[in-house]
């Protein structure tokens, strides 16, 4: 009988669905999601960067320095090349302002505006005025555990909590050592995949490991997509106030 028993429970386990089983040892989703926010998220931040837009012909590169505070506030300058230089880019929460030297004009992105390519690029005007952490806009859920490349990965999917957040479910890839995303894809609210991104080079800052080397894509164009290098970024400098004021887009 007791032999008969070990057996019938061991039935019982076996015909679990593997997911049941595994699904215990997962971390929660949102925890997972804050962990990503903490590593990312900084009291303010100087970033310089190299964005390399493939085209279907030919391919752009444009460098500029942007200035971060927490996840509210963003000002950035087009260093290079000529034709996009001086450009500037204001974002104060939802909100997002440009300034084009050869108009010398201010103009708000809102609206219909808001989904427009960034200079040629593979990321959308919306993509930058995500002012929220995603732990907070989206329920986080734990569905698989993956490998990408050597890296063991916890795959979240979230699901956007409001029908305003541009995007209705993202799936991520987090690095389950070293807490950072490194890749993601972006759903509309049909189910049909929209924009992927990997990252394929990190480094260590600060004690904190931070995306180096991205490539977004924009599934729905052609192209081979864009590529996104962070030179040099700093954390916790001493950013005037004056920088995220409409202000300072003509200075």
């Amino acid at each position: 009988m007791k032999n008969q028993i070990l057996i019938l429970v061991g039935t019982i386990l076996l015909s679990w669905p593997a997911s049941s089983v595994i699904a215990q040892k997962w971390p929660d989703g949102l925890e997972v999601m804050q962990r990503i926010d903490e590593n990312m998220v900084s009291e303010n931040q100087v970033v310089e960067s190299t964005m390399i837009v493939h085209g279907i012909r030919s391919s752009r590169t444009i460098t500029s320095r942007g200035y971060m505070v927490g996840a509210e506030k963003s000002f950035s300058e087009y260093l290079s090349p000529p034709r996009e230089k001086g450009t500037k880019m204001l974002r104060l929460d939802d909100k997002l302002w440009i300034y084009s030297p050869g108009t010398n004009r201010v103009i708000q992105i809102a609206g219909h505006m808001l989904r427009q390519s960034v200079m040629g690029s593979d990321l959308s005007y919306e993509d930058f005025t995500e002012a929220e952490e995603l732990a907070e806009a989206y329920d986080c859920t734990v569905i698989a555990e993956e490998q990408v490349g050597a890296r063991p990965t916890l795959v979240v999917e979230l699901i956007a909590k409001r029908a305003d957040i541009a995007y209705a479910k993202r799936k991520v890839w987090v690095d389950s050592k070293r807490w950072i995303a490194l890749k993601e894809e972006r759903y509309a609210r049909s189910g049909k995949l929209l924009k992927t991104t990997e990252i394929t080079e990190v480094f260590k800052v600060e004690g904190r490991w931070y995306p180096k080397h991205m490539i977004f894509k924009d599934v729905l164009k052609k192209g081979k997509g864009t590529e996104f290098i962070i030179d040099s970024i700093k954390f916790d400098q001493d950013i005037p106030d004056f920088l995220f004021t409409k202000a300072a887009l003509r200075k």
